[in-house]
């Protein structure tokens, strides 16, 4: 490598840290997620392991954790994929960088389609998460009327 192609690989090494940067971040957003549908499945399973010994209302609120849960699980697919499709992007974007640079090729429009779809991925799977977020609470609503329903009826038995 003479010091001319040097001087101009330095800037492209530059400009692909921010993709790598992105990816690594990635990686953190991509291990939460997947935690969070592994304690997803992990629950509809706890949920639905005794549903035939309880009585038929413990049932009925089990049936409806359980497709809050479902939905729950589909949307953290969702996100995991656009994650991962944004990671792919950035990954193209950093190989697009350097192979532009080695054929001498000028990309701008195509290098900025590429960044803006993963830009777009990334906040699509942003958004499923966040609705993830809130069907938690949705399914945390459900579990706490039963438990004000318990603890209204110990109340009138004088508990």
């Amino acid at each position: 490598m003479s010091v001319t192609s040097f001087r101009e690989l330095v800037p492209i090494l530059q400009t692909a840290i921010g993709p790598m940067i992105l990816i690594s971040g990635l990686g953190l957003l991509l291990l939460t997620m997947t935690n969070r549908l592994g304690r997803i499945i992990d629950r509809s399973r706890s949920l639905l392991d005794n549903l035939e010994s309880n009585p038929e209302s413990y049932v009925l609120r089990i049936n409806r954790e359980v497709a809050i849960l479902w939905k729950r699980a589909r949307y953290i697919r969702v996100a995991i994929l656009l994650a991962c499709m944004t990671c792919f992007g950035a990954s193209l974007l950093i190989i697009m960088l350097f192979l532009s640079a080695l054929v001498n090729i000028d990309l701008p429009m195509v290098l900025s389609a590429v960044f803006i779809a993963s830009m777009l991925c990334l906040s699509s799977s942003l958004l499923f998460f966040f609705l993830d977020v809130n069907m938690n609470l949705s399914a945390f609503r459900i579990e706490m009327e039963s438990h004000d329903k318990k603890r209204l009826i110990l109340e009138t038995k004088g508990y």
